[in-house]
C-alpha cells in the first residue's frame, strides 16, 4: 500500500488545535498518514509536551519531522538539542510511527547517529520501540550529483527502515529516475521530485510502490515546492485508482498548468472504467527539449506511456518526432505540418493525428448552425497562421471553402497558403487558400470569420482586446467563431454579439477535439455531456 501522507507544519503551541483540525480534515479527504513538521515548534522549551499532545490526539499514524534550515526546513537550533527532543518524544506514551532524520546529520556525528539508533526499532534494538527511522536527503536546487551514493548509504544503514530522497526536478526526465529508484529499491522507499516538473512523481508513487507520497492539507499550506492537496490527489489525480498497470497520458505544452484537459480526460477515464491517468507534462519550447523528454517517456517501457495531447508550441515537433521514430503521421497532420494527438500502441508503435481540423468544421456546422453545402461555397477569413490556424484552414478548405488568411507576419500566411493551396479536397477539387490584405478584412465579403490568434485569451498577450478592427461590419448574417475557450466570452465575441452577429466560442471545438483523442486512446466515445457540465462548473467559479 502506498500511503497518502498529509504534511502539516505546526508553528507554535497555539497552532496545535488548528493543526489537529487540519489532520482530521485530511483524514476525511482520504489521507492515511500525517507528517507533523515541528521545525518551528521545536524552539519552544516545552516542545516535547506539545508534540506529545499532537501524537496523542492525532487522527492518523504520524511521522515527526524537525527539519533544519540547512536542509530546507525552519529549525535554526542546535542538532544535539533537536535529537534530544526526538529522544523525549520517542520514549513518551504516544510515539510516532516514523522519525524523519536527515542523512547528512546522521553521517556528520557518530554520537548523534547513535542517539537516533537508540530511539528507533531495528534488528539490533534490544528494547520494544514503536518508532522506525526514515533517513532522508533533500536538494532544493536540483538533482544531487551523488544521488546514488546517498541512496546506497541510507539503504545500508541497519537502523534505517525507510529511504527517502527528494530533489527539485530540472525536467520531466527526473521523474523517470525517481521511478527507477523505486523499481530497484532494497528497502521501503520514498522518491519524489519537487517543483513544477515533479507532479508526475507524486501522483505515480502508487504505480511504482513507494511507501508514501506527500500532499498538503490545503493549497495555502504546502511544505515542499510542487505539493498538491490531499483532495486534489484523490479527486483530480485519481490516486486511489492508480495501479501498477495504469497507463499514462498527458498534455504536452509550454505552459500547461492552466489546461483543462486533465480534468476532462481523467473524468472520462473514470466514467469509461479506463485504467489511465492524464497529467500536465510541461516541456520547454525548443525541439531539443521535446525530443529528449518525449523520447525518454517512450523509451521507459515500464512507464506505460500511451499518448498525449500536444499543444503550443510543440504541434510541429510532434510530427517531426513521430516521423523520425518511424511512426505513422496521419495524412491531414502531414499536410498541415502539425499534430495535436499522440497515440502509442501496446507494442510501442507511434501515430499522430490532428483532431483540431475535423473539430473546427463540426463546431461551425453543429453549434453555429451553418449549412454544410453553404459553408463549402463560402469565403472564410482566418486570423492567424500558427498551428491552430493551419488546422482550421485545412478543416474548411478540404470541404470546399475558400480560406483567406490574415496574419501580422505576412511570410507565415504565405507559407500556410503555399502548403495547402491545390491539395485535393474531399470533392476532388483543388483547395483554395489565399493570403488576405490587412485592409481587406473589413470588407463585407466574409460570412464566417475564425479567430485562431491568442488575442483575447486569459493570460494571453492581449486579454482585453479584439483581433478585429473597430470598423469590421458585424451584422446578423456574419458568424464569428473564436477558438479561444478561456474566457468563454472573449472581447471579440462580446462585441460581435452586441452588434447582432452569430457567435460561437471555443469550448465546442475544445470538447470535440478532446473527444476524438479520448476515442483514439480508449476505443470508446467520450462522455461529452459530463464534460460540458465540468466546463460549466469551471465557468461559474
Amino acid at each position: 500500500m502506498t500511503h497518502l501522507a498529509v504534511s502539516i507544519a505546526v508553528e507554535d503551541a497555539a497552532d496545535i488545535g488548528h493543526a489537529l483540525e487540519s489532520a482530521a480534515g485530511a483524514l476525511r479527504d482520504g489521507a492515511t498518514l500525517v507528517e507533523w513538521r515541528i521545525d518551528s515548534l521545536a524552539e519552544d522549551p516545552d516542545a516535547a509536551r506539545h508534540v506529545g499532545r499532537l501524537l496523542a490526539e492525532s487522527p492518523l499514524p504520524s511521522i515527526v519531522t524537525c527539519r533544519p534550515v540547512w536542509e530546507g526546513g525552519m529549525y535554526e537550533g542546535d542538532d544535539d538539542e533537536r535529537i534530544s527532543l526526538l529522544e523525549a518524544i520517542g520514549v513518551a506514551p504516544h510515539a510516532p510511527r516514523y522519525f524523519d532524520v536527515e542523512l547528512a546529520a546522521f553521517q556528520r556525528s557518530a554520537n548523534l547517529a547513535q542517539k537516533v539508533r537508540l530511539i528507533v526499532d531495528h534488528a539490533a534494538q534490544p528494547r520494544d520501540i514503536a518508532a522506525s527511522l526514515m533517513l532522508s536527503s533533500h536538494d532544493f536546487e536540483g538533482r544531487p550529483t551523488d544521488l546514488l551514493r546517498r541512496v546506497s548509504a541510507m539503504a545500508g544503514e541497519q537502523a534505517c527502515a525507510v529511504v527517502k530522497v527528494a530533489w527539485r526536478a530540472r525536467s520531466l526526465r527526473d521523474n523517470l529516475e525517481a521511478f527507477e529508484l523505486l523499481r530497484h529499491r532494497l528497502k521501503p522507499m520514498i522518491a519524489l521530485c519537487m517543483g513544477e516538473y515533479g507532479l508526475m512523481s507524486r501522483v505515480l508513487a502508487r504505480k511504482f510502490g513507494a511507501l508514501l507520497t506527500f500532499a498538503a492539507s490545503d493549497s495555502s499550506a504546502p511544505t515542499a515546492p510542487g505539493q498538491t492537496t490531499v483532495r486534489e490527489m484523490r479527486r483530480r489525480w485519481r490516486f486511489d485508482r492508480i495501479t501498477p498497470k495504469t497507463k499514462v497520458y498527458g498534455v504536452i505544452g509550454w505552459p500547461v498548468e492552466q489546461s483543462r484537459s486533465p480534468r476532462l480526460h481523467n473524468s472520462a477515464f473514470d466514467e469509461l472504467g479506463h485504467d489511465g491517468i492524464y497529467l500536465p507534462l510541461p516541456i520547454p519550447p525548443e525541439w531539443e527539449h521535446f525530443k529528449a523528454t518525449v523520447g525518454a517517456l517512450l523509451d521507459a517501457e515500464w512507464l506505460d506511456f500511451r499518448g498525449a495531447s500536444v499543444t503550443l508550441p510543440h504541434k510541429a515537433h510532434l510530427v517531426r518526432l513521430v516521423r523520425e521514430r518511424g511512426g505513422r503521421v496521419e495524412p491531414a497532420a502531414e499536410l498541415i505540418g502539425a499534430a495535436n494527438t499522440l497515440v502509442v500502441d501496446d507494442d510501442g508503435t507511434l501515430s499522430c493525428t490532428n483532431t483540431d481540423a475535423p473539430a473546427s468544421y463540426q463546431t461551425l456546422i453543429e453549434e453555429a448552425g451553418l449549412d454544410s453545402t453553404v459553408l463549402s461555397r463560402s469565403r472564410v477569413a482566418i486570423l492567424g497562421a500558427g498551428g491552430a490556424a493551419r488546422a482550421v484552414a485545412w478543416g474548411l478548405a478540404e470541404r470546399g471553402a475558400t480560406v483567406v488568411v490574415f496574419n501580422r507576419t505576412i511570410e507565415r500566411a504565405e507559407q500556410l497558403a503555399k502548403d495547402l493551396t491545390g491539395r485535393p479536397t474531399r470533392s476532388g477539387a483543388p483547395a483554395r487558400v489565399i493570403v488576405g490584405r490587412p485592409d481587406a478584412i473589413s470588407c463585407a465579403c466574409f460570412p464566417v470569420v475564425v479567430n485562431c490568434t491568442p488575442v483575447g485569451m486569459t493570460g494571453g498577450p492581449a486579454p482585453d482586446e479584439s483581433p478585429l478592427p473597430d470598423d469590421f461590419p458585424f451584422e446578423p448574417g456574419v458568424t464569428i467563431f473564436d477558438t479561444i475557450y478561456t474566457p468563454a466570452l472573449t472581447p471579440l465575441l462580446r462585441e460581435a454579439r452586441s452588434r447582432g452577429a452569430n457567435t460561437v466560442g471555443g469550448a465546442g471545438m475544445f470538447l470535440r477535439q478532446a473527444a476524438l483523442q479520448c476515442e483514439a486512446w480508449t476505443g470508446r466515445q467520450a462522455p461529452i455531456a459530463t464534460w460540458r457540465e465540468l466546463l460549466a462548473e469551471r465557468a461559474g467559479d
